[in-house]
Parts: structure tokens; C-alpha cells; sequence
């Protein structure tokens, strides 16, 4: 696929108008997207005023909605807090740390007709600031997880498509179930939201 000449964000704002130019077309590079992700330098001047933590689990915090074709979140993880292992719906996903690092671990989709087996590990990973992954369906399922018992971390996600529920699995079993996708904020403002949708680091449910 072409790529496209886009000069690296010095900001936040120019980041967004960047990854709009970028989703203009339904077809996405995935190494343009990552590559401009990456150019932008992290700075909480910018994207500060959207990082809203709670103590009880990570938040998730919309940004932007790419005029249908995207979302941008931030999401704020406490000290010792993570993700269920998770699917992401046949999108594309992005990850750029802001703040801290988190650590990925990747999965494989449970094999059909298997019960209360365990779930495969395919590779553990740790991103630092201003790194970017990437992950999608095809890759597999991952947990990501704040492993930092004293400091907290922040990082910023792209969908594309935008999803609102996706598949979560209990490590011990690989059983499935659905998880609505719910933000804490939106555009820095609180959206109440249920508790128990919202999926919290478990090795069961």
C-alpha cells in the first residue's frame, strides 16, 4: 500500500489530524499508523486533562471518535491494575505508552470444543514511553497489565473499527464471555457507566 508523507505530530492535536488524514480510506497501514503513533512524543501538557484514574480498576477515556472510522482512548492504570485477557472484535488495535510501561501478554484462541483447559502463552512483552504495539485477531488474544506495585501508567489506544463488546476468557478454563466496552470519561467529562461490565485483571471472571 502507499504511503503517505505526514510530518511527526508535535502534539496531541496534530497527532488526531494526522490519524484522520491516515483513516480517510477505509484500507489501513498498519506501519503508517504505527510509525505516526510513535513520532509523537509523549507530554502530559497534552493529554492530561483526559487521564482520569480510579483506585478500584483502569479507565478507560475517549479522546476522539475518528468520524466513525476510528476511536481514541486514553487509558489510566493504577499501581498492580490490568485487563482480562481480551479479543478485539476484527479491529485494529494500537497501543502508545504516555506514562510508566506496561507489559503485554499475548494468547492463542482457544481450540474449539476444548473444556476447562488452560489458556495458551505465546510471549510476554514490556513497552516503555513513547513505544507503540500492535495487535489484532489474527495475532492472538493479550492481557496488558500495570506490573509497577508504586507507580501508575498511562497509554494511548486506537480502534479501528470502532467496537463496543468483545470477548473476554477465564485464564484457568478458557471460557468465554462478553464484555460491553464502556468509558469512564468522555472528551474529559465523567459517563457513568455499570461496574460489572467493565472488565477488570482476573484469572476467572
Amino acid at each position: 500500500m502507499e504511503r503517505r508523507f505526514i510530518k511527526s505530530p508535535s502534539s496531541l492535536d496534530e497527532l488526531i489530524e494526522s490519524l484522520h488524514v491516515l483513516f480517510e480510506s477505509d484500507k489501513v497501514n498498519v506501519e503508517e499508523v504505527q510509525e505516526v503513533m510513535e513520532n509523537y512524543k509523549s507530554n502530559e501538557d497534552h493529554w492530561g486533562k483526559f487521564a482520569d484514574y480510579d483506585h478500584n480498576r483502569y479507565t478507560r477515556n475517549l479522546v476522539d471518535e475518528g468520524n466513525g472510522k476510528f476511536n481514541l482512548m486514553l487509558l489510566c492504570w493504577g499501581e498492580s491494575q490490568g485487563s482480562s485477557i481480551h479479543s478485539h472484535s476484527n479491529a485494529h488495535c494500537f497501543m502508545k505508552i504516555l506514562d510508566g510501561s506496561l507489559t503485554e501478554t499475548l494468547y492463542s484462541w482457544p481450540e474449539k470444543g476444548t473444556k476447562k483447559k488452560p489458556m495458551q502463552q505465546l510471549a510476554s512483552n514490556d513497552y516503555n514511553e513513547n513505544e507503540v504495539a500492535y495487535i489484532c485477531d489474527e495475532k492472538g488474544l493479550h492481557r496488558v497489565e500495570n506490573k509497577s506495585h508504586t507507580d501508575t501508567a498511562c497509554s494511548l489506544h486506537l480502534y479501528s473499527p470502532p467496537f463496543d463488546s468483545c470477548q473476554c476468557f477465564d485464564q484457568r478454563t478458557s471460557k468465554a464471555y462478553s464484555t460491553k466496552v464502556t468509558f469512564w470519561t468522555k472528551y474529559g467529562k465523567r459517563t457513568p457507566f455499570n461496574v460489572s461490565e467493565f472488565p477488570r485483571l482476573s484469572s476467572g471472571h
